[in-house]
C-alpha cells in the first residue's frame, strides 16, 4: 500500500521544468487533455489542493508550480479506472489498493516519456515528495511489491511484457 503526504518539499520537479507540450502528448495519447491554470488559481479537480493535478472527466489541471510526478499520477488514474469511473471522474478517482499501486507503477514508466524528467527523477520526486511504501523507498517497492503492481498492469494490457506502457485505457 502506497501512502502519499500531499506537503512535499519544493525541490522536485515541476510543470515549469518540463515541456508542456511534451506532457500534452503523452496525456493526448490516452484521450485526455492537459489544461494548464494559470497563475496560483485553484486546480479543478485536485483531490490534495494545489499544488497537486485534478482530475475532471477526461481533463487533467496542473499549473506552472504542479510536481510531474503528481501530473503523471493523475494521469494513470485515469488511465488504470474502468470506463464506468471514468465517465463519471470527478476529483476522486475512488481505486483500490492494487490500482493504486498499478497508478505509481505506470506514473513512473511514463516519466520516460517525459523528456527532462525520466524514470530516475520520477522516484527520487517519489520519495522527496513523500510516497510511503512497505519496503522503504520507491526503488525498493519497484524492484519488490512494485512486482503485483505490474502483474496488474499486464493483465490489463496497459503494459507489455517488457513492461513498456500501450497507451490504452482500462475499458
Amino acid at each position: 500500500m502506497v501512502r502519499v503526504v500531499a506537503d512535499g518539499p519544493a525541490q522536485v520537479a515541476r510543470v515549469a521544468d518540463i515541456s508542456v507540450d511534451d506532457a500534452e502528448a503523452c496525456a493526448r495519447r490516452y484521450g485526455v487533455r492537459l489544461v494548464v491554470v494559470p497563475g496560483h488559481e485553484p486546480i479543478p479537480g485536485s483531490y490534495w489542493g494545489a499544488p497537486e493535478a485534478g482530475l475532471l472527466g477526461n481533463c487533467l489541471f496542473a499549473r506552472w508550480d504542479t510536481p510531474v510526478h503528481s501530473l503523471l499520477h493523475e494521469l494513470c488514474h485515469y488511465v488504470c479506472m474502468d470506463g464506468r469511473r471514468r465517465a463519471a471522474l470527478a476529483t476522486d478517482a475512488f481505486g483500490d489498493d492494487d490500482e493504486e499501486c498499478a497508478v505509481c507503477f505506470l506514473q513512473v514508466l511514463l516519466a520516460d516519456a517525459v523528456p527532462r524528467f525520466g524514470r530516475a527523477r520520477c522516484l527520487d520526486d517519489m520519495d522527496a515528495w513523500g510516497y510511503s511504501f512497505r519496503e522503504g523507498d520507491a526503488r525498493a517497492w519497484l524492484e519488490g511489491d512494485g512486482v503485483t503492481a505490474r502483474t496488474w498492469l499486464l493483465e490489463r494490457g496497459l503494459i507489455d511484457a517488457r513492461s513498456r506502457p500501450t497507451y490504452r485505457s482500462v475499458p
